[in-house]
C-alpha cells in the first residue's frame, strides 16, 4: 500500500487555483453550469463522486478551450521558474522537448467511463518536457 502521496495529489498541489478561478471567469466558464463547474471537471480524473459521460461529454464540448490553453501556459511558466537555474547537463543552442507517453492503470469498477481493456482501465498521459534554455517570462 502506498503510503505517500498520489501523482495526482502531488499535481493538484502545483495547481495555481487563484489563478484557475481567473482564468474562469475571464472565459465566464462556470455560468449556466449545474453540475459539473470547471474546477470540478478538471479533477474528474477519479477524485470525486462518478460523472455520467454525458455530463463530462457537454462540459467539454460547452466550455471554452482557452480556459485550459490558459491554465497550462500558467502551469508551463510556474514548472520553468522551478528548474530554470538548473544545469542541463548538455549545451544546446536550441530548444529541445522530450515527449512522453505512459498509460495509467485504474480499476475498471471505478472508472467505467476509461475502458483500456475486458478486465481493465486507463487513461493516457501525455507529457511535453522542455530541455532546452528558455527565457523566464
Amino acid at each position: 500500500m502506498n503510503a505517500g502521496k498520489t501523482l495526482f495529489a502531488q499535481v493538484m498541489k502545483f495547481v495555481p487555483w487563484t489563478s484557475f478561478l481567473r482564468i474562469v471567469q475571464r472565459y465566464d466558464g462556470n455560468s449556466g453550469v449545474r453540475t459539473l463547474p470547471c474546477a470540478e471537471q478538471f479533477r474528474t480524473m477519479g477524485f470525486r463522486p462518478a460523472v455520467r459521460r454525458s455530463t463530462l461529454a457537454d462540459a467539454n464540448e460547452g466550455r471554452d478551450w482557452r480556459i485550459w490553453a490558459d491554465l497550462a501556459a500558467v502551469l508551463i511558466r510556474r514548472a520553468r521558474k522551478l528548474y530554470a537555474s538548473e544545469p542541463l547537463g548538455v549545451e544546446l543552442d536550441n530548444t529541445v522537448y522530450a515527449l512522453d507517453s505512459s498509460t495509467i492503470d485504474l480499476c475498471l469498477s471505478l472508472f467505467d467511463w476509461a475502458p483500456f481493456r475486458s478486465t481493465k482501465a486507463a487513461i493516457k498521459l501525455h507529457t511535453l518536457l522542455d530541455l532546452g534554455p528558455c527565457p523566464i517570462s
